[in-house]
């Protein structure tokens, strides 16, 4: 998708090129490919991060893609959202914030909730706060679809949430509640965005808490194998990187003046044993045959069992349009996970 395009379309918001964005979480996987699409639209950028999840390699295959002279707009600073000095430095000069930083995982905030809070809920509001006094033009935070907890309608609808089911959904709900609150009390706005299931290049494969797509991928191409959590039928609204990457321009450069909530996802769902077909017909395509079946473990605590979403709520308020449904964003992504190294 030509993301320049969308800033372009939006020069009477004021988004001329040379506008400065600030981008926390850049070095990690969501962040490095806003970085990537912001350079190529020659903006001027800020980053913040802390490796803690990221990768400077993330950072140097953005500079790799895009030419010289846009990555001299760059500047990086390595700081911890947790630091209010760090957050209010990033901040300065931007007009539009991409809040991206975060600890994500449900498995992660079950075995370590402290550290979940402090990074999701108190690295959040400092943020927030170094965001409102700079006085930036757009606050756009990466929310998420856990945020629906045990609600069980589908798809799933904004304003229709359930109790949450791990740490993690708390502390992404508490920062919608946060954004709410500045939005009343300080009349500072800001757009969040529930992410549902995102994948695509620089998505890390190795870990405890490594997402599934990638986490599967490399095994199959290891030939080694694949463990299935569950009896393979739950599903998810997989979701495309460049998806994200559009819904944040788009919810940034909006001309919207309150607070808001939007699903970010494709609107479809897909079960873990189609996804798993989906994994192999993709190797299968690039020369890499997978021939052995996925085996089966126990649930996973705090899993919720469904999820999609309806995005006819950003579709109508950000003209966002998902670009890739799960089959084609696979098909992108596969030549960039054959390419990895073996870890």
């Amino acid at each position: 998708m030509d993301f320049s395009q969308i800033i372009a379309d939006s020069t009477n918001n004021g988004a001329a090129p040379g506008r400065r964005w600030l981008i926390t979480g850049c070095a990690g996987f969501i962040g490095s490919n806003l970085l990537q699409a912001l350079l190529a639209a020659d903006q001027q950028v800020t980053g913040l991060d802390n490796f803690a999840t990221g990768h400077q390699r993330n950072l140097d295959e953005v500079k790799n893609l895009v030419s010289p002279e846009q990555w001299q707009r760059f500047n990086f600073i390595e700081g911890d959202i947790r630091n209010p000095e760090h957050c209010a430095r990033a901040v300065t000069g931007a007009d539009y914030v991409l809040h991206q930083a975060a600890l994500g995982s449900v498995p992660r905030s079950l075995a370590d909730p402290v550290t979940t809070n402090e990074v999701n809920i108190s690295g959040f509001l400092n943020m927030l706060v170094a965001a409102r006094d700079e006085g930036v033009k757009r606050f756009v935070y990466a929310a998420s679809s856990s945020t629906y907890g045990d609600h069980p309608a589908l798809p799933k609808v904004e304003a229709n949430i359930g109790k949450p089911l791990s740490p993690y959904a708390i502390t992404k709900y508490v920062n919608e509640l946060y954004a709410d609150v500045f939005s009343r009390s300080y009349g500072f706005h800001s757009i969040g965005l529930r992410y549902f299931n995102v994948f695509g290049p620089r998505q890390d494969p190795n870990g405890a808490y490594a997402a599934v797509i990638p986490k599967w991928t490399a095994a199959m191409i290891a030939g080694d194998k694949v463990v299935i959590n569950g009896d393979g039928e739950t599903s998810r609204d997989f979701c495309f990187v460049d998806n994200a990457v559009q819904a944040n321009l788009r919810a940034a450069l909006a001309d919207i003046e309150q607070s808001e909530v939007f699903n970010v996802a494709v609107g479809d769902r897909t079960t873990l044993n189609e996804l798993f077909r989906a994994i192999q017909t993709a190797l299968a395509s690039n020369g890499i045959a997978y021939p052995h079946c996925p085996e089966y473990a126990d649930f996973r605590p705090g899993d919720v069992r469904h999820s999609q979403a309806d995005v006819s709520k950003a579709r109508l308020m950000l003209g966002y349009l998902p670009s890739h449904t799960i089959n084609e964003g696979i098909a992108v992504a596969m030549p960039w996970y054959i390419a990895q190294p073996a870890q």
